[in-house]
């Protein structure tokens, strides 16, 4: 887990400056310079970690490399935002703050940006993890919580959505970009005039072509990608702006939102912080099939 990551943060030398920055290696056309391999020696010597750390970080980066792609490319991808509140949360179980954090990277020639970028492919290969078998080492929610407690993190929080979706269908063989617009200014004008959820089926039962879906309690780290970022900026009673998707024009209405931190929290946010130590045999594969494919080439 990003939060409970075992490093010293206690002062450790720079390396000398950077030198001019060079490909080193370019991992399906992903360039690896030789100051990102700078930077993760300098993350690896911060970790006390032994043996041929040059190597180690070369390894190391070409494999992010990877699970960055497959995770952006199944959509996957954590967001900036979730990138910076697990900094944030890394920093507090420090007892340190944002600003401290950063200047202790940077000092020890890391630099935040590396850190976080670290973090991003971190929690993106969990999800993939999770997607691919359904957790990885298959431990119960409550072995993941005491797991997570035993590591010296509070038991995390996070935020549970009541959700309804509306969709102005539009089928396959009618989809065009004036109908398109049409149903968009049609869905535009609903949601300017929703009411709340209760009242929902009301408002839509006289509407052509209008599909109403309960989605019931999603946590937050569930949040279907494309939408996550759109619900976390709308309040609870109101709706999230209108997308065309492949099913025509929807919206989100967020019936209700409350934080919570009960053993499922902490399973939802472990499991999408989670390294993915104990990985099921299906993501050691998978990685192993991506990596046979990647084209991967040593300057």
């Amino acid at each position: 887990m990003v939060a409970a990551l075992a490093f010293s943060l206690t002062p450790v030398a720079a390396p000398s400056a950077f030198a001019a920055s060079e490909i080193k290696i370019v991992v399906n056309n992903q360039a690896i310079t030789s100051v990102d391999i700078a930077r993760r020696v300098a993350f690896l010597r911060l970790q006390r970690a032994g043996g041929n750390l040059g190597e180690k970080a070369r390894e190391q980066l070409v494999e992010e490399a990877i699970k960055g792609q497959e995770a952006a490319r199944v959509r996957l991808l954590a967001s900036d935002g979730e990138v910076e509140a697990s900094f944030e949360r890394f920093a507090a179980s420090n007892k340190l703050s944002t600003k401290q954090l950063s200047e202790i990277l940077n000092q020890a020639g890391v630099t935040p940006k590396h850190f976080k970028r670290y973090i991003q492919v971190q929690m993106s290969w969990g999800r993939v993890v999770q997607a691919l078998g359904g957790g990885g080492s298959g431990m119960s929610t409550q072995d993941l919580v005491s797991k997570m407690l035993e590591r010296g993190s509070d038991k995390p929080s996070t935020t549970e959505y009541i959700l309804q979706q509306v969709i102005f269908v539009v089928p396959a063989n009618k989809r065009n970009n004036a109908t398109l617009n049409a149903r968009k200014r049609e869905a535009d004008q609903l949601r300017g005039r929703y009411q709340g959820c209760d009242s929902a089926a009301s408002v839509i039962g006289g509407l052509r072509d209008v599909t109403l879906r309960q989605l019931g309690r999603i946590m937050q780290p569930q949040l279907p990608t494309e939408w996550k970022p759109l619900i976390e900026k709308t309040a609870a009673g109101a709706a999230t702006p209108t997308r065309i998707t492949e099913r025509g024009v929807e919206f989100i209405v967020i019936c209700s939102s409350k934080t919570v931190t009960d053993d499922k929290a902490a399973e939802m946010v472990f499991r999408s912080e989670n390294e993915g130590d104990g990985e099921s045999e299906a993501a050691k594969k998978h990685l192993a099939e991506l990596r046979k494919r990647a084209v991967i080439a040593n300057k």
